[in-house]
């Protein structure tokens, strides 16, 4: 029965290590970085840049279900949230619900 379960444990325990040190690296070397340090500014300009690149492949080159969409209701749904995530002063989710709403409604306009 143990003897079962030892590439499970060997797993988790492989997958914790590989993790967990970096984010305790992570940790101790964020305290000692300035907030408003040139690092932090490329930091952050570089992480946006992934979302926004993994939020355009999303709705370019959709899979899945989305991929049954027309690109016009992808960019139209986004734009929607946008606008009401402006709108209701920067509110996530309800640029989130109206986002979706919006790619719902399309959705079911279209009989898919």
């Amino acid at each position: 029965m143990i003897e079962a379960l030892w590439p499970y444990i060997f797993i988790a325990v492989a997958g914790w290590l590989a993790t967990d040190i970096w984010r305790w690296l992570g940790v101790l070397a964020g305290n000692r970085i300035d907030e408003n340090s040139e690092m932090m500014h490329w930091v952050r300009a570089v992480a946006t840049a992934l979302v926004a690149a993994v939020i355009a492949k999303l709705i370019v080159y959709p899979t899945g279900e989305l991929a049954t969409s027309p690109l016009w209701l992808r960019i139209g749904a986004v734009a929607a949230g946008a606008a009401a995530f402006f709108l209701f002063r920067r509110n996530q989710l309800v640029g989130i619900i109206v986002a979706i709403g919006t790619l719902a409604a399309g959705l079911f306009a279209l009989g898919a």
